[in-house]
């Protein structure tokens, strides 16, 4: 027996040895055939080995954790490596589970497990015995243990626990996929330059890693600094010319220039080899969403859902959208094959919120949103959608947290910053509302987006009456189809009673396009100037539109209810023929407008 085996210590390792032996499964041999050495011999950690590589998790944790207990009762059972093994087969396992509180604990002991045998390796001399090798060789990696205790942090929402095991790891130990979990914890607790550095990282050992790529540029580094880190590569792969564009057309998004992102991505996505990309098809329909244009956004998110029936990445907004146009039966369908595809992501719950939502269902909402938020707390559609369903219910306070939230996840979305300024308009808190206005005016820059915005706030002000009307003129010569910057101008020209002016308007902005809204306008602006029947007409495609439209079922009541000469002279034949029996029809037509008076929902412009 060799040195190192004698005194206590050695007498320890021979009695490990010996249990080891004797936890041994003897390997099957044909009949008459000699016994194989005891060395050829497999262990019992090397069948949780085995099973634990060839995904046999419930069998592992069960063995294990027999295994486990039959260690504590005789700690000289088992070797301080084989107790390592043990416990880091049975927190993989745990962890397959979800169980992730147990998990750490056992991943816990395992590293304090690793110490323990560190220390008696140093103590121990090496022998140069080859047997030895293989055994360390099998050991699971501390790294990869502590990589897993990360994982387990991040599902709990421990994200400051996962940083510090992940910081323990020394730089030069760290594999890319430690540095992009790193950059992205980093990201999301506010510490920018690290998380740079990460991503960084990142790209230097995989010079392909796009979301890598789509992190640095959303820390706003520059498009030309990223591109360069992946110039090697491109110029040394064939048939990848178009990666340096798909940088430039991503720094366009995460800068808020939606209009050259989108010309960008078309660029691309004309391009015979990636035509059709489901994620090109699908950013496209996002920027249009930002950029104002939902009819586009909504044909590009179709386009995405034909191509890949079980796309889910950005199917919450496009339920948005479908709520505002009050599709809500489409709307019920998409959550419907939503979560018929996986309900451990955000977007069914929120298309489902939206629903709800629309109609003015708010406490159901904003269970949905909370839900979603629980499933992805990156969520910005599911923030502004609990944060909408708070506002609505008079809780604005609370309702105000989550829309800043959302903008801080995502800058460069307007519709974050709108959430917020409804929430101070609604406090009366118009100075606030004036200062975030005028923010989003200098930041995202002039566009008829934020000029329309900067109205709508002068325009609750009687002293920024003539600012607000210069601002909506300025929108529209931008873009004279955009819907709320018409709706705002239409808004000034009914309280200035310039009906004549205001028709001109709508029928100007409804001749190349169609919106419940703007033909519900129309009709209030055509009633003004006693153009009944027009009015009617207005409100009837409206409807047709949005049958829940209760401003416009509203204006049809209250024509009917007008005394014009017509109407007088109708009531007078119907007091004449009372007792006649010929009153069904008018009894009929009151039935119909009663059916109208029963509908509850109303899906305007919110």
């Amino acid at each position: 027996m060799d040195s190192c085996l004698r005194g206590p210590l050695g007498g320890a390792i021979l009695e490990s040895q010996r249990a080891e032996e004797a936890l041994s499964l003897p390997t099957p041999s044909p009949a008459g055939a000699p016994r194989p050495a005891p060395a050829s011999r497999m262990s019992v950690v090397e069948h949780v080995r085995e099973m634990a590589a060839a995904g046999l998790h419930s069998n592992v944790r069960l063995l294990s954790g027999l295994l486990l207990t039959m260690s504590g009762n005789n700690p000289e059972l088992f070797s301080p490596s084989q107790k390592y093994q043990l416990l880091v087969y049975h927190a993989d396992s745990l962890f397959h589970d979800k169980e992730y509180r147990n998990a750490v604990s056992k991943y816990t002991m395992a590293l304090q497990q690793k110490k323990a045998l560190s220390k008696t390796s140093k103590v121990r001399p090496s022998t140069g015995n080859a047997a030895a090798t293989p055994q360390s060789q099998c050991l699971p990696s501390e790294i990869e243990v502590k990589y897993k205790m990360a994982e387990c942090y991040t599902m709990l929402k421990q994200d400051k626990d996962a940083i510090a095991i992940l910081d323990g790891i020394p730089s030069r130990q760290r594999t890319p996929k430690i540095n992009m979990m790193l950059a992205n914890l980093y990201k999301k607790a506010g510490q920018e330059r690290s998380s740079v550095t990460s991503y960084k990282e990142v790209l230097r050992q995989c010079p392909l890693a796009l979301d890598a790529i789509l992190g640095l540029l959303s820390l706003s580094v520059k498009g030309a600094e990223v591109a360069s880190m992946t110039m090697n590569v491109i110029q040394s792969i064939p048939n990848l010319d178009w990666l340096s564009v798909w940088i430039k057309a991503y720094a366009f998004v995460h800068t808020g220039d939606n209009t050259r992102a989108i010309n960008t991505i078309c660029s691309l996505e004309k391009k015979s080899l990636l035509r059709d990309n489901v994620d090109l098809l699908g950013s496209l329909a996002d920027l249009y969403f930002r950029a104002g244009d939902n009819k586009n956004s909504i044909l590009k998110f179709e386009q995405a859902q034909m191509l890949d029936p079980y796309l889910i990445k950005g199917m919450d907004v496009y339920g948005y959208l479908l709520a505002r146009d009050g599709r809500l039966e489409d709307v019920e369908n998409l959550g419907c094959r939503l979560f018929n595809i996986s309900d451990q992501h955000a977007e069914p719950w929120v298309v489902s919120g939206c629903h709800s939502f629309y109609s003015k269902r708010y406490s159901r909402a904003l269970y949905l949103g909370a839900k979603a938020i629980q499933l992805n707390s990156n969520s910005v559609q599911a923030l502004l959608l609990k944060g909408a369903a708070l506002r609505n219910m008079g809780r604005v306070q609370e309702a105000i947290i989550h829309f800043r939230e959302a903008i801080r996840l995502s800058p460069c979305r307007l519709d974050c910053y709108e959430g917020l300024i409804d929430c101070y308009l609604a406090s009366n808190s118009i100075r606030e509302a004036m200062v975030m206005a005028n923010n989003v005016y200098k930041t995202l820059g002039a566009n008829a987006q934020t000029l329309t915005l900067l109205a709508t706030v002068c325009l609750e002000d009687p002293v920024t009456q003539e600012k607000a009307k210069t601002l909506l003129d300025k929108a529209l010569t931008q873009r004279p189809d955009y819907i709320k910057a018409v709706v705002k101008k239409a808004e000034l020209l009914s309280r200035e009673q310039k009906y004549e002016d205001g028709i001109a308007l709508l029928r100007n902005a409804l001749a190349n396009q169609s919106d419940c809204v703007l033909h519900r306008i129309l009709g209030d602006f055509l009633v003004a100037v006693s153009e009944y029947q027009e009015a009617m007409d207005q409100y009837s495609i409206a409807l047709s539109l949005d049958p829940n439209d209760q401003k416009s079922l509203e204006g049809m009541q209250k024509m009917e209810k007008e005394e014009s000469p017509t109407d007088a002279t109708q009531e007078e034949d119907v007091d004449d023929m009372e007792g006649s029996g010929e009153e069904g029809d008018l009894e009929g037509s009151d039935s119909e407008a009663a059916q109208w008076a029963d509908q509850e929902q109303w899906f305007g412009m919110q």
